[in-house]
């Protein structure tokens, strides 16, 4: 999996307190290719033991036609993706999600992840930003196969 962060939050001073700034439009992308053998690792980690994660013979015989991802498993991708970035130069702290599953995404496709930051509010008790993103996820056809919504707080310190 390739990962690129493109980033303009910065941590500012300001009469001697520590914030963030994170800009409204911030993007952070990455790329993934799953194979069979990392969903199927993934799925049973989670205790998902559907066989369309593990199973090539029942998977080819449904209509997705071949072992696909679980839902878990991009969602921590797209979490992962957050706390990479924000957790590089700042403390950050997941404080929702939400996820919907529009397509199916099969073993050994190329997707593309990517959440863009829609607003931000400083919060003084905090001593830090709550940030609100959308999130989702495109196939190798550009069609959006998962969409999300997510909130976080990021701040100098916690």
């Amino acid at each position: 999996m390739s990962h690129e962060l493109k980033s303009n939050t910065q941590n500012t001073q300001d009469t001697g307190n520590s914030y963030v700034y994170v800009p409204i439009g911030e993007k952070i992308v990455s790329q993934a290719r799953l194979n069979e053998i990392e969903i199927s690792q993934f799925a049973y980690s989670c205790g998902d033991t559907n066989p369309l994660h593990h199973d090539q013979e029942y998977a080819r015989q449904t209509r997705f036609g071949s072992i696909i991802v679980c839902g878990p498993h991009i969602a921590s991708l797209l979490m992962a993706m957050l706390a990479r970035h924000y957790s590089q130069d700042t403390a950050m702290v997941g404080l929702e999600s939400s996820f919907q599953f529009l397509k199916a995404i099969k073993a050994g496709e190329l997707i593309d992840l990517e959440w863009e930051v829609i607003a931000t509010e400083y919060k003084d008790s905090l001593n830090g930003e709550i940030v609100d993103l959308k999130g989702k996820v495109t196939n190798e056809q550009k069609v959006e196969v998962v969409t999300s919504s997510g909130r976080i707080l990021v701040t100098a310190q916690l």
